[in-house]
């Protein structure tokens, strides 16, 4: 393989470089050659080149110790660029970040209905606004795009009090070959709530555990699970809909409820606009004290339900981690976990293994973070996600 193939050995290693430090943080070209497995040499030719390339920055000595001073080196920021554009139920949003997964540009637009028409156009435009911020050197380094969206976008449009068949051009309509058409680049393509759980594990506090279950409470609810390091994709692109569990009441025609039916924010929505207050604010800010009284009804319908849905995932792998993140203040995001949490250890766990429930630390910008971040991952690490 070495002989038929040393640019794609290279391109590897390289990637196994990038991988490394941005995962353990700056290192030098020993620590990196340990951490690796790369000789010595191998290790100093890669980072040379990649310094080379603007991918890397050396930082300041470091003295102490035995032997001569070491020279860490780190990713350069500038170095490469993301462009993710993330279409929801309820808004469109484009974002930009750096090689550190610092934000560079944001936009944000919210609709009353998820036509797909529109929200193309709108995606281009705020994607457009996002690349215009940066000069044209950095232009150039951007190395993609990533798209984050919900499945079954023509779904649900009663809920979101749209008039049934609303959203059926969303049925036969490429949204990735619209974006590519009006944006110029061709967009990766995830669910977004996926998109959540790849923003967690790459810009967020982490996973601490090899596996774990991800849930992102948006207007409805999804799910994200990471298997050995890695974020599962699933052969058909689906793993993580945890929202599709039928978990509750059956509804008006006598199908089980699904979980996303009562655990999604689109229900905390409606009840906050019935007392008269701007359900978006009030997610996302801090709440007024009319609020608690309407949160404290949800919580105590949807936290028993993700309960449930946790417990039903734990039977089918041994999930050590269960982060729960969604566009939810942090107070109300912290509330929730910990009711979650009072509500499986009142659950029949015999023969299941104990998970520990943490909260998310994205909120509402974790979707489009994580579209933003696809192009990096797929550009620069040597860990991508399975299928």
């Amino acid at each position: 393989m070495r002989a038929r193939d040393p640019a794609g050995l290279r391109a590897h290693n390289e990637r196994v470089i990038m991988t490394a430090l941005m995962r353990r943080g700056p290192m030098s070209k020993a620590e990196l050659a340990r951490a690796t497995g790369l000789s010595g040499q191998a290790a100093s030719v890669i980072v040379n080149g990649l310094l080379a390339e603007g991918l890397l920055r050396k930082l300041d000595k470091v003295r102490g110790g035995v032997g001569q001073p070491s020279t860490p080196v780190a990713p350069e920021p500038t170095g490469a660029y993301g462009l993710g554009v993330k279409i929801g139920r309820r808004s469109v949003e484009a974002a930009v970040i750096d090689l550190s997964g610092a934000v560079v540009a944001h936009r944000h637009a919210a609709h009353d209905a998820p036509l797909p028409a529109p929200c193309i156009g709108r995606a281009a435009e705020l994607a457009g606004e996002c690349l215009a911020v940066l000069d044209p050197r950095a232009r150039a380094r951007v190395v993609g795009m990533g798209l984050a969206m919900p499945g079954d976008m023509h779904a649900w449009s009663r809920e979101l009090g749209l008039a049934p068949g609303a959203l059926d051009g969303w049925r036969d309509f490429d949204a990735a070959a619209a974006l590519e058409r009006a944006v110029g680049m061709a967009p990766i393509p995830c669910n977004d709530a996926t998109a959540a759980c790849a923003a967690e594990m790459l810009l967020g506090a982490g996973i601490p555990s090899r596996s774990a279950l991800y849930l992102y409470l948006g207007i409805f609810i999804g799910g994200g699970v990471v298997i050995d390091g890695r974020l599962l994709i699933g052969e058909q692109g689906n793993a993580g809909a945890i929202g599709s569990m039928p978990l509750a009441p059956p509804d008006s025609e006598g199908r089980p409820g699904q979980l996303a039916h009562h655990a999604g924010l689109f229900t905390l929505e409606r009840a906050l606009r019935a007392e008269g207050m701007d359900a978006a604010a009030v997610l996302e800010g801090d709440p007024p004290a009319a609020a608690e009284a309407v949160f404290a009804g949800w919580l105590a319908g949807a936290a028993p339900l993700v309960a449930r849905a946790v417990a039903a995932a734990l039977s089918v792998v041994d999930f050590p981690t269960v982060i729960i993140d969604g566009a939810l203040n942090p107070d109300w995001r912290a509330r929730l976990v910990a009711a979650a949490g009072r509500e499986l250890a009142r659950l029949n766990r015999a023969g299941l293994s104990p998970a520990r429930l943490q909260a998310g630390t994205l909120g509402r910008m974790a979707r489009v973070l994580g579209a933003a971040a696809l192009p990096l991952q797929r550009r620069f690490s040597a860990e991508p996600v399975a299928g």
